[in-house]
């Protein structure tokens, strides 16, 4: 992103943020609540209109980029349209679609990276339960999920540990371990960022809508990892989130 600038309801939520994510870097965005880090990483995508500036996926304008198999993207909740409830390996099947053509519509290396995704995240035996009846954080491993099923070289996470238990955030954090080890690229939004935080090799701390601090990730103890902001976020638990199970993209 260059220069980029974001209005909402007339109001600015970024202001000339200048950010390049690097093949590899592990990058979280913090910062608090209103600080626009939602809308920063929505406007990477291309799922937000920039009222200035630009913003390149892999070279190309999220407009004109057409190859989305490379990127796995994890929002903040699960949506669920109207119609027939779609199940939970539905949910997950969809991280394949851009892998696949109209020619081609689903092949044996997709069920498998179906199956394996959803071992990842503990939920095969839910597979054909209705997504929407799961709990939130159980929601939450679906959408890792439909991310990991794709395989793709970078991964882009809206609080991907919020509403999830504290062991399934050390597993999810074994995942992303084995997936940055093979050079694969993660950028995170976070409050806190718990058992991750070994893992980040980069963070960019947005405060009002500007860029405060890109470096090092900054490492407090006992608080929220942001310079001079003392911040208690104690993300609901879900008791019935299991721990996410370990990850072979192979």
């Amino acid at each position: 992103m260059t220069g980029g600038r974001v209005r909402l309801d007339g109001k600015d939520v970024l202001k000339d943020i200048d950010l390049r994510v690097a093949p590899g870097d592990v990058l979280a965005v913090l910062g608090p609540n209103g600080s626009g880090k939602s809308t920063l990483i929505r406007a990477l995508l291309g799922l937000v209109p920039m009222a200035a500036g630009r913003t390149e996926i892999y070279g190309s304008t999220p407009a004109r980029f057409r190859d989305w198999k490379r990127v796995g993207y994890v929002p903040q909740r699960l949506t669920v349209g109207g119609g027939v409830p779609a199940t939970v390996r539905e949910v997950v099947a969809s991280g394949r679609i851009a892998r696949q053509s109209r020619f081609r519509p689903s092949s044996k290396a997709d069920r498998a990276a179906v199956d394996r995704a959803l071992a990842a995240v503990d939920l095969a035996d839910r597979a054909r339960d209705p997504a929407h009846r799961l709990s939130g954080g159980q929601q939450q491993r679906v959408l890792i999920a439909r991310a990991l099923a794709g395989e793709p070289d970078a991964f882009v996470m809206d609080e991907p540990t919020a509403g999830v238990d504290s062991a399934s955030q050390a597993a999810l954090a074994a995942t992303l371990s084995r997936l940055t080890a093979e050079g694969r690229t993660v950028v995170l939004v976070a409050h806190e960022l718990g058992p991750l935080e070994p893992l980040i090799t980069r963070a960019v701390v947005l405060e009002t809508g500007r860029v405060v601090h890109d470096g090092a990730p900054p490492q407090p103890e006992g608080a929220c990892a942001l310079p001079g902001h003392q911040h208690v976020h104690p993300h609901a638990r879900d008791p019935e989130t299991a721990a996410i199970a370990s990850w072979d993209p192979t």
